[in-house]
This record gives C-alpha cells, sequence and structure tokens, in this order.
C-alpha cells in the first residue's frame, strides 16, 4: 500500500511539474490538457465508480485554489497576448505594405 501511495504521489507532482513548464510556455489549461495527453501520455483515470476523471485538470484546479491571485494575473496577461491566427494576419498585413 505504502509503494501504491508513494508511487501516486510521485504522479501527481510530475504531472504538477509539467503543468508548471505549460504555464511557462503561457498555455491555457485545454492547451495543456492536449500536450500532456499528446506528448507525455498523460492519460485521464477512472474512478472506482467507472467515471473518467482528468488528473491534469484536477491539479491544475488544485493549483488555482492555492495560487487564486496569480491565475487570475495569468488569465488577464493570456487574454492580451494575441492567437497566432491574429498574429499570422498581423504579419500578413506588415508585408502586404512592405515594398521590396
Amino acid at each position: 500500500m505504502g509503494d501504491h501511495n508513494s508511487s501516486q504521489a510521485s504522479y501527481i507532482h510530475l504531472v504538477h511539474h509539467l503543468i508548471e513548464e505549460c504555464i511557462v510556455f503561457n498555455m491555457g489549461k485545454e492547451e495543456c490538457m492536449d500536450a500532456l495527453f499528446k506528448h507525455a501520455n498523460i492519460k485521464p483515470i477512472i474512478t472506482s465508480t467507472g467515471v473518467k476523471k482528468w488528473l491534469i485538470w484536477a491539479v491544475w484546479k488544485e493549483l488555482e485554489k492555492e495560487n487564486k491571485e496569480f491565475f487570475e494575473a495569468y488569465e488577464r496577461r493570456r487574454e492580451e497576448i494575441p492567437t497566432e491566427k491574429e498574429t499570422a494576419r498581423i504579419i500578413q498585413d506588415l508585408l502586404s505594405r512592405t515594398t521590396i
């Protein structure tokens, strides 16, 4: 039982660390979940009642609860950053106005 709890705690710590890495790259919760699912093989866990639960989501929510001011500022900052599509449009506009 102790080994199981230890490995579970290690796994949660890994997910926590990977979420922090996502934050460094300015990813939102959904982007982070997608990236960790695809690239870090973090899969949903099945509860004893058979319900799929995303550990990533649960850890992210706990981090939000523990660091409310940080996440509020983080979300505001993310809203101010142009999306990839907006950035591409801005670059295209600049290129179309530039004569070579």
